[in-house]
């Protein structure tokens, strides 16, 4: 098979090598010079046999949907365009909507396996319809890992991106769980070895995941995560998911759960809970953390003391606890 494959970056690159070592022909195009095969998109085209099949690896949103269209003028009917990005579902039938007028399938693919795809495979999810699967299969066998899974048809236009935008949330979920664990464990007096804990996990529970192997990793290199900041970033589908279980009235509280904490990781001092922290002092006289006056200590709690204005706020007693 004969495929161009448009963005060679970090998964493109390997992506492109794996489908080499496969026997399939690829010719890459990138806006580097040092990695690309050829030095324009139209040259890509013009290398490939018909029907031709280009796979877009780039970044989603502006630059794929300016590539898809550079692309409907390039090609021509019966050819094939893949869009392999983490682009938006919607943006899948809007591409698609243009291609189909001159006769130009689409498919979306979403892809799964990061900088270890090269040697493991990557997991696949592609929708659109069955005669443009075809000429992709090659390519989809080549990238797939081996084995009975890690490839599948998720469904029409859309399914495909669709499906990697709900394994993302759950990834955000799935993380944010072992972190939170960590966090606990970490906290106690009693866990000497918490790495080690991680590490027991991996084998005969049924937690053990990827995931896990990959943070018990992390912990290896970095015992007590010093060396990196508590920031995340979101690459924006999580909170796609979290729309679309809004938009379908699907609850999926531990996804957004997972977003918003990365939403607050942003943040050295969270406006929300210093508003949180001023309202419990005021209806409950709770104590407050105040910065530190010159020579002194910060207050940093204790049981508050019984102040005209916690009084005043109806700070509990034994008979009628104070709200938390």
């Amino acid at each position: 098979m004969d495929i161009g494959l448009i963005g060679l970056g970090k998964m493109g690159g390997n992506m492109r090598e794996r489908m080499r070592r496969a026997g399939l022909t690829v010719v890459g195009y990138d806006r580097n010079p040092d990695v690309s095969d050829v030095d324009s998109l139209a040259a890509l085209v013009e290398a490939l046999p018909s029907p031709k099949v280009v796979w877009v690896m780039v970044p989603a949103g502006d630059p794929t949907r300016a590539t898809v269209k550079e692309l409907a003028d390039l090609l021509g009917e019966g050819d094939v365009v893949v869009d392999g990005g983490n682009s938006r579902w919607t943006d899948d039938l809007a591409n698609a909507e243009l291609l189909a007028g001159k006769g130009i399938g689409y498919v979306d693919c979403g892809v799964s396996g990061g900088v270890w795809g090269l040697e493991n495979g990557y997991a696949l999810m592609y929708g659109g319809d069955a005669d443009d699967i075809a000429k992709v299969q090659p390519a989809f066998d080549a990238l797939a890992p081996e084995g009975e899974f890690g490839s599948v048809h998720a469904g029409k236009v859309g399914a495909g991106h669709f499906s990697k935008m709900v394994h993302n949330g759950i990834e955000y979920a799935i993380m944010q769980s072992y972190a939170e664990g960590w966090e606990l464990l970490e906290k106690v007096d009693m866990v000497e070895n918490v790495t080690e804990v991680f590490r027991s996990w991996r084998e005969g529970t049924v937690i053990r995941s990827w995931l896990l192997d990959l943070m018990v990793a992390a912990l290896d290199d970095d015992p007590g995560l010093s060396k990196i900041a508590g920031y995340a970033e979101d690459s924006g589908e999580g909170r796609w998911t979290v729309e679309a279980g809004i938009e379908h009235a699907v609850a999926t509280p531990a996804i957004t759960a997972a977003l918003y904490a990365r939403f607050v990781s942003r943040q050295d001092d969270s406006p929300a809970m210093q508003a949180v922290a001023a309202m419990r002092n005021q209806f409950g006289g709770h104590a407050v953390r105040t910065p530190a006056p010159k020579g002194g200590d910060v207050e940093d709690g204790g049981p508050a003391d019984q102040t005209e204005s916690s009084q005043k706020a109806g700070a509990g007693s034994a008979e009628e606890p104070a709200e938390s």
